[in-house]
């Protein structure tokens, strides 16, 4: 290296060798350097190595000099330590692009699941429909919305509020009757004539409610909702009944056991649960005790632990009061327990958002309603009534059914968040019900089995525990669960038949086809797909929902 050593004014060297100078470095590249934190710590631009004592490294020049092969492994592990930061450190002076290997948020094995916001899009595109609509009416009609079903929601609205109120009082009376069969012994106690009593109630009250619109000639608006609001209730009713009567017998029985020589010692049943389909035989705890035999106590125990709720605060009857059965009415659940997992507080602003969404999800089913599904209905029963052969009417059919799908899939939509995100979401906050999950995704479902569990909670809940959990003790799984699409056909049926005020089975045909239809996509070369087994899903989701409307309507 070229030194110098510098001269003093007196004229005397201090003999220490310093670098010679070099030319200047170009200012521009000094300033670009300096702005991205790479100006050279030393004069002139060049680094130079000077020891630190131990051979290792320099503290000016940023670079590390060679450590000697039998460096300590201590030494070794900082040097390579000290080259990965600062080659993190180091910018280059042209942005570079950091590329890596990254999956898009729609390829199927990205973990990101946060795609709210098309579900705001989904609400300005609403929006934007709505505007639209409004002008088009403005222009044809000088009004901005049409009348035909805005007047129907003020026809005769007090006998409907008055015929719901009765219809939902009138359930209390299973209260009376529970602390009945508790305190009876005989041919009243729920094992024997109880839930006789109870199913004759059920079903004369159900024929009772679901021929008062019919008479009293109601319009279909209130008709739809009179019918579910009827079908809900009845599902509450048969779960306070048959599980606190569950319960009578469960009490009975364990105060019979105070008796051991004359008391049944036959193992308490386990129903099968939601998360384990199998367990349907009877199994006991093991619970040794030291006076009684182990089955003894251990069946003691499980009675106990039957009569308690899960949390712990209310045992059987403390249950069987009126203030109890009005919360349980209010909750969004069709199934009774005890007692519910519960907030702290009543969040008032969420209360008040989730009521304004349930009047803005009305408003836009009626504007859809209005706009594009009754003209197409009127319009394509004209039609009917003009041709003769069947050629004729099938493409009179198939065109009315077209026309309708995209309707009917924006109305199933708002129909799935006003009931199971907004009306559910508001009582559950006036009563502090806790647990909010009332729907999963079923939007990914694969077949009709998985879209059942996942669409609506609450019924799955009770047709799970009330009616494929009841068949169990007595059917096959297999015929379980027949019996429960059975009856939720039946159900879908009279919807539909008092809704539309005809009773035609196109319904019920639907939903007894989805056993074969799931049987196939259960198939091995089948069920693998998954996203065609989704699209098809999709497909007949809103093809379906046009079909039945246009058969119930026009046929």
């Amino acid at each position: 290296m070229s030194t110098a050593s510098e001269t003093r004014p007196d004229g005397d060297s201090d003999h220490i060798l310093r670098p010679r100078a070099v030319k200047p470095v170009n200012p521009q590249v000094i300033r670009a350097q300096d702005d991205e934190g790479l100006k050279p710590p030393f004069n002139g631009g060049k680094n130079l190595q000077y020891g630190n004592g131990n051979g290792n490294a320099s503290n000016e020049g940023g670079r590390s000099t060679p450590l000697p092969p039998d460096a300590p492994p201590s030494a070794q592990s900082i040097s390579v330590a000290r080259r990965h930061i600062r080659a993190a450190q180091k910018r280059r002076l042209f942005p570079t692009i950091d590329y890596a290997a990254r999956l898009s948020h729609f390829d199927p094995n990205s973990e990101y699941r946060d795609f709210r916001g098309f579900f705001a899009l989904f609400w300005v595109g609403l929006a934007i429909m709505v505007m639209t609509t409004m002008l088009r009416n403005i222009k044809d009609t000088g009004h901005p919305m049409r009348a035909q079903i805005w007047s129907l929601f003020t026809v005769d609205a007090w006998q409907l509020s008055l015929s719901d109120l009765a219809m939902v009082s009138s359930t209390a009376v299973g209260l009376p009757l529970q602390l009945l069969f508790r305190r009876n012994g005989g041919a009243l106690r729920w094992g024997k004539g109880g839930m006789a009593i109870q199913s004759l109630l059920q079903a004369v009250w159900l024929a009772g409610w679901v021929s008062w619109p019919f008479i009293l000639d109601w319009t279909w608006t209130a008709q739809v909702f009179f019918t579910l609001h009827t079908l809900a209730i009845l599902m509450k009713m048969h779960s306070y009944a048959f599980y606190n009567g569950h319960l009578s017998e469960t009490e009975r029985r364990l105060s019979a056991l105070d008796h051991p020589a004359t008391a049944s010692k036959a193992s308490a049943y386990r129903y099968p649960t939601s998360g384990s389909p199998t367990s349907d035989k009877p199994t006991t705890k093991a619970a040794p005790d030291s006076d009684e035999k182990p089955s003894l106590t251990s069946l003691r125990e499980d009675l106990a632990v039957e009569l308690t709720s899960p949390l712990g605060r209310v045992t059987y009857p403390q249950n069987l009061t009126l203030p109890n059965y009005v919360d349980y009415i209010l909750c969004p659940t069709l199934c009774y327990e005890l007692e519910y997992p519960r907030t702290e507080r009543i969040r008032w602003m969420e209360l008040m958002w989730k009521v304004l969404a349930i009047f803005g999800c009305i408003f836009l089913l009626t504007v859809i309603s209005e706009e594009y599904i009754l003209p197409v209905l009127n319009e394509s029963e004209l039609r009917l009534q003009q041709v003769d052969t069947l050629p004729e009417i099938g493409l009179v059919l198939a065109e009315g059914i077209s026309m309708l799908l995209f309707p009917f899939m924006i109305t199933f939509l708002l129909v799935f968040l006003v009931i199971f995100e907004y009306v559910l979401g508001a009582l559950a906050e006036i009563t502090r019900f806790a647990d909010r999950q009332f729907y999963h995704d079923w939007w990914n479902s694969t077949d009709w089995l998985e879209f059942s569990r996942e669409w609506n909670i609450p019924v799955h809940h009770f047709f799970r525990r009330h009616v494929y959990g009841a068949s169990r003790p007595h059917l096959p799984r297999p015929a379980a669960t027949a019996i429960t699409f059975l009856i939720s056909a039946l159900a879908h049926e009279l919807v539909m038949g008092c809704i539309t005020k005809k009773f035609r089975g196109y319904g019920f045909v639907a939903m007894m086809l989805q056993l074969p239809i799931v049987a196939v996509q259960r198939l091995p070369w089948v069920k693998g797909k998954r996203v065609f087994n989704n699209v098809c899903f999709w497909c007949s989701i809103i093809l379906g929902l046009s079909m039945m409307c246009a058969l119930y309507v026009l046929v």
